[in-house]
């Protein structure tokens, strides 16, 4: 079985749960962006959970289908449509061959995920089918999806039509949306005041904001620490020598404009990261469009655990709720 892509949106790519462990060889764990969306779409269709399937950025796809199938999209309201007939997001509901996919324009979210009874098909690139182009790895040759693309997708291990995701466990952002974040090694390079301004004021996610990192503007500029710089660190004050990225972490490149490091982020560099979000909240800033509001929340690492358990209960939830 195969489906063939007649038009791929703005950026629509290959995307599994990504591919752990070669992070300190400088390549991404990569994977959904909103991880929790494609594992919801995945449980629907009855595929593993970590099933590569598509994720589509403001602008979905258009999709012709060469067999029977069972499909389901997550994420992102973005108005679905199967020949002319709008469907539910978040359920199960059955193809036929010969039928096309498309969607209406984006009503909220960012980003919508594509799951398949079987699961897109790829060849695998260091264990995972997650397309990451910078390295040119998974996917389709490394790259996004294009018009003309033809898909394969894996043997079906059986999937039922009408299985839905109760609202209550679809996870969107907020207005403003709450970013909880978990201070790091450099905090003390920056005020008081400024570490009090950073979370008291609102900012707004920047036009610059894709799969590397979300850059964030509005906010009052930070005030550094008087320091002698160290060997090797630059006269700029966010500068330090090399030093490793947390997934989630947050630099502020000359004080000015925090950016979140995402899913396609590099390991290591040369600026100060004043903390991290935690990873619980990291499938929101997927779901976050260009100018949307934005507050960062200070939390400890028991509150940082305990987000990590709701998240881990919800996710039990959608298992439940799709078996």
């Amino acid at each position: 079985m195969a489906l063939e892509i007649l038009h791929p949106g703005l950026l629509t790519t290959v995307q599994d749960l990504g591919r752990p462990g070669y992070f300190h060889l400088g390549i991404p764990i990569g994977g959904a962006m909103d991880r929790l969306a494609l594992i919801a779409a995945n449980r629907l269709v009855g595929n593993d959970e970590g099933a590569a399937g598509l994720e589509a950025v403001f602008m979905g796809p258009k999709i012709a289908f060469r067999a029977d199938t069972v499909i389901a999209v997550c994420g992102a309201d973005m108005p679905i449509k199967l020949d002319d007939e709008e469907m539910p997001g978040w359920t199960a509901f059955a193809v036929k061959a010969g039928q096309t996919l498309s969607f209406d324009f984006l009503k909220g979210g960012a980003r919508i995920y594509i799951a398949v009874a079987g699961g897109i098909d790829t060849p695998l690139a260091l264990g995972s089918r997650s397309t990451y182009p910078i390295g040119a790895l998974g996917g389709v040759d490394g790259r996004a999806v294009a018009a003309g693309d033809v898909l394969p997708i894996g043997a079906s291990a059986g999937a039922r039509e009408g299985v839905s995701v109760p609202e209550a466990m679809r996870r969107t952002p907020g207005s403003p949306a709450q970013l909880r974040v978990l201070p790091g090694l450099y905090w003390h390079r920056i005020t008081e005041e400024s570490q009090a301004n950073f979370f008291a004021d609102e900012w707004k996610v920047a036009p610059e904001a894709d799969r590397m990192g979300y850059r964030f503007r509005g906010g009052r500029p930070l005030d550094f620490v008087p320091r002698e710089p160290p060997f090797g660190a630059g006269s700029d004050p966010s500068n330090i020598v090399d030093g490793c990225y947390p997934y989630g972490s947050i630099q502020v490149p000359g004080g000015t404009e925090p950016i979140v490091l995402h899913r396609d982020a590099v390991s290591g560099g040369g600026y100060f990261m004043i903390g991290t979000v935690i990873s619980a909240d990291m499938d929101l800033i997927g779901q976050l469009q260009p100018h949307m509001a934005v507050s960062f929340e200070e939390v400890d690492m028991a509150g940082a655990l305990a987000a990590r358990a709701e998240r881990t209960a919800l996710i039990d939830q959608i298992r439940a709720a799709t078996s």
